[in-house]
């Protein structure tokens, strides 16, 4: 599993419409954990499990996040089932 970047972050809380605090519970994180991942460009300077933790929350949220794939890696919504 590739690692997720702040830009994917970012772009996921957006297209969900949660905060950042929304997000830090929802991992069980700090909200300053959540800021700091958000500020990378790359992958953030976080722990990897707290990295596993957000990911996990924004996925159960809907998320899915796709790779780099010559287009630049991103999020979108999953498909409903």
């Amino acid at each position: 599993m590739k690692e997720i970047t702040g830009v994917q972050i970012r772009a996921a809380r957006a297209s969900i419409r949660w905060s950042a605090e929304d997000l830090a519970e929802a991992a069980s994180v700090g909200v300053a954990t959540v800021r700091r991942a958000e500020a990378a460009d790359g992958v953030p300077p976080i722990t990897t499990a707290n990295r596993n933790a957000i990911r996990g929350a924004l996925e159960k949220a809907g998320i899915e996040f796709i790779p780099e794939n010559g287009g630049g890696a991103g999020v979108r919504l999953a498909k409903r089932q």
